[in-house]
């Protein structure tokens, strides 16, 4: 059978939650059999590769506009799809989805994949999410097979387009943690290991790293730091500021990271701290939990449906609750926490979405 995905940046090492997600599936598909083809945004990537761990790769050019990028380049790729003889092609967001109905047109299986209700982020205006709203619609009634990374996002897609049929509850994964040192890099940044909080995501309003850098500035960090690692796709006047404050605040920016870097920081940080407000289920947490890190996070309801201990949570928002929060972590002795990551073993992630492909009877 032969998968194209599209509605991802692309792979490998591209920033984003659906491209970590797409990194992480789609190899673990093609070792399933399946012929899968990842169609990427030419300006997100920094490689000339044409497969990755068994995934073809086809980049497409698309102008780098945030308000229309995802549409053009999908509509694109779903015409790409078709010359290359797709029996399945798989949208991933719902801006993207918009596509839904060309791509059944053409005659190919649809199977779209909910991360989130992206017209709740900040950085939309109101034309940008009535599209996104759109295309969560033709996403929804349109796809023949809908898959959901939450339950949050399974009855919103019940309460409000009243499908139920043909949808599917697939967690986003997580791998299995790569603990290790890179005292070299640490040196670099000026940090110690288990002397630092760490917050990992773009750099975006929804993501309230302004609220972690004012509650931090308010603690009595006794020698910890305050990393930040990400950036953004676009630098807008929220991205600009944020760094300009994180700066004078002493924040380490470190930017955007993956590898062995990625994997120390979350192997020696003393806490991960995510104080969304907007999200579907944070592959960043995810990873954080793997190395068995004490957490903070919003109480958000795709966070609050992770499971996580009461005293885990603040009200999303409330800057003197997280500074509580994080000043009970940096005065506590540092220690790792154990959480069951059973439900978010990739390889039985990619085994439920490969169901999701036989069902489809091509």
């Amino acid at each position: 059978m032969k998968i194209v995905v599209t509605g991802t940046r692309g792979i490998p090492n591209v920033m984003g939650g659906v491209e970590t997600h797409c990194e992480e599936l789609f190899p673990r598909i093609a070792s399933l059999g399946f012929d899968v083809t990842v169609i990427r945004r030419t300006d997100y990537v920094k490689d000339r590769l044409t497969s990755y761990k068994g995934v073809r790769l086809v980049d497409i050019d698309c102008p780098k506009k945030k308000s229309f990028e995802a549409i053009v380049h999908t509509f694109k790729a779903v015409n790409k799809a078709k010359r290359l003889g797709a029996d399945v092609l798989h949208i991933h967001a719902i801006g993207p989805a918009l596509l839904v109905p060309y791509a059944k047109i053409l005659g190919m299986k649809v199977v779209f994949t909910h991360h989130g209700p992206d017209y709740d982020r900040d950085k939309w205006g109101f034309a940008a999410k009535a599209v996104l709203k759109l295309g969560e619609r033709f996403g929804c009634m349109f796809a023949d097979e809908v898959i959901v990374i939450s339950e949050v996002i399974r009855k919103l897609i019940k309460q409000k387009y009243g499908r139920t049929s043909h949808v599917h509850l697939i967690y986003n994964g997580v791998p299995a943690p790569d603990i290790c040192d890179y005292p070299e890099y640490f040196e670099a940044l000026g940090i110690e290991p288990g002397k630092y909080v760490l917050g990992m995501c773009r750099f975006v309003p929804e993501k309230n790293l302004h609220h972690l850098v004012e509650a931090f500035s308010r603690i009595k960090a006794k020698g910890c730091k305050l990393v930040l690692a990400g950036d953004t796709d676009f630098e807008d006047n929220y991205s600009r500021h944020l760094k300009e404050t994180a700066r004078k605040h002493g924040v380490v920016l470190p930017g955007f990271v993956k590898g062995q870097k990625l994997h120390a920081l979350l192997t020696h940080a003393r806490c991960y701290v995510l104080p969304s407000s907007h999200e579907g289920l944070p592959i960043a947490l995810l990873e954080a939990m793997s190395y068995g890190l004490p957490v903070v996070v919003s109480d958000i309801p795709a966070n609050l449906e992770v499971g996580l201990k009461h005293e885990d949570y603040f009200k999303t928002g409330d800057i003197g609750q997280l500074a509580g929060k994080l000043q009970k972590i940096i005065d506590s002795d540092f220690h790792r926490v154990a959480y069951d990551m059973t439900p978010y073993d990739w390889e039985k992630i990619a085994g439920q979405t490969a169901e999701v492909y036989h069902r489809l009877n091509v």
